[in-house]
Parts: structure tokens; C-alpha cells; sequence
């Protein structure tokens, strides 16, 4: 076995885990391809939070059979981990990972050819008896920290994993059950190593990133019911030298605090960029969602920021359509999102997902009035996000660059893009440059090189 090719859907730390999957690979004497050159091994990363991301995974196993019809195929991640049945009539030649701690050992075996591993419906490793398969595990080969994010200019860094929170939407805990977090030295090491290979930014991301260093996400069981471990862990990345920026990935209003604050302002290299998980502007669906917080409780977090930060950018997610939701409730939502002024709004529309609890409520919402609340969420959307940019025109921001379609383009503090414009010198991917903001545009601003 010579080569392997990978098939990333999903999160952030999807995508790490795709990277950690390729080293482990790499560090063994295999050599990345895309499916279409027909690597020996294709390995497919899921993603289940969706029916439309289940639904995607199947298509890649086809794909990738049809391409590469001679591959041993691999499908790892979330999806298998998971009892819906969606991967039902997969056929036996298709390696289904249920355990991502087995996934190592599995890959190992693959490669070694091991004659006692066999495909099946379920959990790659043969049934031993308990102690034995104890043992095994524990003496088992695991997948290794990163020394680069390959084919990137930004770098995920996965520091936390798992969620107990049960949101009555969300099938993420029946699939990553186990609240856990790395120890803050070897984030660090991790982080040190990333920037050696040359990456500027490091965006930090979790299941549940503002529950690490907790054993669960439920505040109510939390000392003081906060949590400062992540503005510390913030803190100490924020001194690694030559780390020129650090993102936060998504938290949840609660997860915002005073100290969380006080670090952002400390070091200029963590990014005005905050992405809060909202999901509706009403209280009623706030409850009926299980979420740990009400409107007036996220509208005061956003206040703490913007007394903190200047002119920082909130994006945030909104679930259309949530079963019971009435127009006085869209409305709310609306009404609160202007309030806001996310630079960003990510609109989901509801869809019942099997297994989680919000698939058996009644009141469903018709799929025609989703669509239509859908379509005025994403007009604001625009509104309010050439609002936000708008007063930035005139001003100087600074770029990681990216290249595509010979075009130059980048991401600034506060993560709209900008297009450089009329650069009389080439620009090359993954450099920090500054800009002047010249133009404003439905989707973007346009800049020139300072």
C-alpha cells in the first residue's frame, strides 16, 4: 500500500481530524492523492448534523467506488458513530469506523494487511473479550498531533472535544458524548509547531470551546457557574513568538466574560472576531431548543464586547423554522439581530434530525414559510453586513492573502474578505499585508497596498 486520498465534510474539527488522519498516514510511508488518481486506500471523514451532510457521505462512498473501484474505502467521523440507520445499505466492502479511538489501529492493520481484519457492518475490530480489547486499545497507536495544516494558510488547532449539552435540535452528543479537553502544554507544543511550518494564524476550535478544561458543558455545574480556562489558554497562546494572529471559533454567549475580554485587549494578535451561537431571538424557542441563555442574556454579553472592543465583528448562527416558531417569534429574532448588527448571519433552516429530540415536536413550521423567513434572514444578512464594513472604508486593515481564479484576496481582523486591487508588484498566498479600503460591495470591500 503506497497511497491514500481524503474526503473531509463537516466542522473545524472535522477538518483537523482529516490533517491528523494524513500525518498518521504520511508518517507510515503513504503518499496523498486526489480519488481520481485511484489511491489504494480513500479514506471518507463524515459529518452527521445534518441529513444533507449524511446524505453527502454517501455520495462521496459512490463516488469514490466509481472512481477508485479497486480502493479499500474507509468511511471515519461522525456518521458511523451514530445509530440512524443512514449507512444502512452501505455495502460490506466499506470499512465503517464507529470508534474514532479504534481509527489508528484500523489504519495500521489496512496497511500492514492484516489478515484478521474483515469489513463489516459496524465496528471495524473484531469482537475479543473486554480485558483484551482493553489492552489493545490502550497499547494502540493514536493519531498524532499536527507539525502542519497541509493546503491551508489558516490552521485549525482542536482543543476540546465532546458536548453533554443535549440541545433538543442536535445529535453532536450521542456522537461525541465524552467532555474533554487537551492539557495546555501540549496545545502549545502543537501551536509552536504550526507556526514553524509557516502559518500565521491559528484559529482555535473545539466542540464546545468554551466548556474546556470542564468535565461537561452544563454551566450549572460549574464553580461560579463560569469558566476562565479558555481566556488563560487564550492568554498563553497569545505570547508564542511569531504567531501573528489567533482566532476564536464558535462559543456561546455565556462563554463570554470579563477575563475573556481583558485577554482579547491585551494581545493584538487575537482577532475584534467573535462568532456566538444566537439561533433564535425568542425566548420561547430558546427554551423549546434547551439552550442556556435568553435573548436579554445574549444582548448583555453583546454590550460587555463592544464596551471592550472596537467596532468588533459578531457573526452568528440562526435556525429558521424551529418547530412551534411563530411569526411573533421571527420577528423577535429579526428584530434582535438588527439590534446586534452581526457582521455575519449563517441561516440554517430546520430540518427534524432522527434521534435528537426536536424530531418527534409537533407545531411543525410549513417548509414554504421556512423558505420565505429564510430569504428575508439572508436580505439582512447583506444589509447589515455592508453596514459593518462600510465604516471601515477609508481606512488601512491588514490581509492574510489567499489566490484564486488570478485574483488576490484576504481576510482581515475582523474576517470580511478584501480584494487587493491594481497591485503593481505580485502578491503570494499566506502573507500579511495592509490594505487601504477603498470600496464597498454587496459581499466584500476592495482595497489597494498601502
Amino acid at each position: 500500500m503506497k497511497t491514500f486520498s481524503i474526503t473531509t465534510l463537516g466542522c473545524k474539527v472535522n477538518q483537523y481530524e482529516t490533517q491528523q488522519i494524513r500525518e498518521f498516514l504520511e508518517q507510515s510511508g503513504l503518499r496523498q492523492i486526489s480519488t481520481a488518481e485511484k489511491p489504494d486506500l480513500a479514506i471518507i471523514n463524515s459529518c452527521c448534523v445534518t441529513h444533507i451532510a449524511s446524505a453527502k457521505t454517501r455520495q462521496y462512498i459512490h463516488k469514490t467506488r466509481k472512481l477508485a473501484p479497486d480502493s479499500i474505502i474507509v468511511v471515519a467521523g461522525c456518521l458511523p458513530a451514530v445509530q440512524t440507520g443512514e449507512l444502512n445499505n452501505v455495502k460490506k466492502d466499506v470499512y465503517l469506523i464507529k470508534n474514532r479511538d479504534n481509527l489508528a489501529l484500523t489504519l495500521t492493520q489496512i496497511i500492514n494487511n492484516n489478515n484478521s481484519l474483515s469489513a463489516k457492518q459496524g465496528d471495524i475490530i473484531k469482537s475479543e473479550n473486554p480485558s483484551e480489547s482493553k489492552n489493545k486499545l490502550t497499547n494502540s497507536p493514536k493519531l498524532p498531533q499536527l507539525t502542519i495544516f497541509r493546503g491551508h494558510t489558516r490552521a485549525f488547532l482542536k482543543v476540546q472535544d465532546g458536548c453533554d449539552g443535549w440541545c433538543s435540535y442536535c445529535i453532536v452528543p450521542k456522537v461525541r458524548p465524552n467532555v474533554q479537553s487537551k492539557p495546555i502544554e501540549m496545545i502549545l507544543l502543537e501551536a509552536q509547531a504550526l507556526v514553524k511550518a509557516g502559518h500565521k494564524e491559528i484559529v482555535v476550535t473545539g466542540i464546545f470551546l468554551g466548556a474546556f478544561g470542564q468535565p461537561t458543558v452544563r454551566r450549572k455545574n460549574w464553580p461560579n457557574q463560569q469558566n476562565d480556562n479558555l481566556a488563560e489558554l487564550l492568554n498563553r497562546l497569545a505570547q508564542i513568538p511569531n504567531l501573528a494572529r489567533i482566532r476564536v471559533s464558535s462559543l456561546e454567549p455565556a462563554d463570554i466574560t470579563g477575563r475573556l475580554l481583558d485577554v482579547f485587549c491585551k494581545h493584538p494578535n487575537i482577532m475584534p472576531h467573535l462568532h456566538l451561537s444566537l439561533q433564535s431571538g425568542s425566548d420561547a424557542i430558546l427554551k423549546k431548543m434547551c439552550r442556556q441563555y435568553t435573548a436579554d442574556d445574549f444582548m448583555e454579553k453583546i454590550a460587555l464586547i463592544k464596551a471592550q472592543l472596537d467596532r468588533p465583528a459578531i457573526t452568528g448562527d440562526i435556525i429558521v423554522g424551529f418547530p412551534g416558531e411563530t411569526d411573533g417569534d421571527f420577528e423577535a429574532t429579526v428584530s434582535l439581530a438588527r439590534e446586534v448588527g452581526f457582521a455575519k448571519i449563517h441561516v440554517f433552516s430546520f430540518s427534524p434530525r432522527k434521534g435528537t429530540a426536536a424530531a418527534g415536536l409537533n407545531n411543525k413550521v410549513d417548509k414554504r414559510l421556512i423558505k420565505n423567513r429564510s430569504k428575508i434572514l439572508l436580505q439582512l444578512d447583506k444589509e447589515l453586513g455592508y453596514k459593518f464594513r462600510q465604516q471601515f472604508i477609508g481606512e488601512t486593515a491588514t490581509i492574510l492573502t489567499e489566490n484564486a481564479n488570478g485574483k488576490t484576496y484576504g481576510r482581515s481582523e475582523r474576517y470580511f474578505v478584501v480584494y487587493i486591487k491594481n497591485a503593481q508588484k505580485p502578491v503570494g498566498k499566506n502573507e500579511l499585508i495592509k490594505v487601504k479600503l477603498t470600496e464597498n460591495t454587496e459581499t466584500a470591500t476592495i482595497g489597494i497596498l498601502v
